[in-house]
């Protein structure tokens, strides 16, 4: 199978990645609690929750992008478009940046120091798993279109 032809992954491994994120974060916080400071706890829940929110708008306004550019929201089909609009002018990846200031604002809102360190190791999991073959994939459909996106739009933020 040609570059053209291949499939960003062949499984959509990001929303397991997270998924296995949170729950290490809770198994970790029942086998090796982190102590967290009894002042200003509202501060950390109202910003684990607008953290959460954000996510979700984030999340939302991508996929309704990818959806308007007729192409897939899976990561592991091929894409048809590529799509520089909506929050794809800002961050490459606003989905995965998604999911990463869910499982951030997790972990302020539910008061679990350890979401913040999985969330960091999820992103760079998903860097290293879905990401760097998403834009091999996007490079090889799209070339020099893809090239000149990159070059003005970060991979995170």
């Amino acid at each position: 199978m040609n570059a053209y032809r291949m499939k960003p992954l062949a499984f959509p491994w990001p929303p397991l990645i997270y998924g296995a994120a949170i729950a290490a974060a809770f198994l970790l916080q029942a086998w090796f609690p982190l102590a967290v400071s009894d002042t200003n706890i509202w501060i950390a829940r109202a910003a684990g929750g607008a953290l959460i929110v954000t996510a979700i708008v984030l999340d939302v306004w991508a996929m309704r992008t990818l959806l308007d550019s007729h192409t897939t929201i899976m990561p592991n089909r091929c894409s048809t478009h590529l799509v520089t609009s909506g929050p794809y002018r800002f961050t490459r990846n606003p989905i995965y940046l998604g999911y990463t200031l869910a499982t951030a604002g997790m972990g302020l809102a539910m008061l679990n120091p350890w979401c913040l360190v999985t969330a960091t190791v999820a992103a760079v999991v998903t860097s290293i798993v879905a990401i760097k073959r998403e834009e091999l994939h996007l490079l090889s459909r799209f070339g020099i279109d893809f090239e000149r996106y990159c070059t003005g739009t970060s991979r995170w933020i």
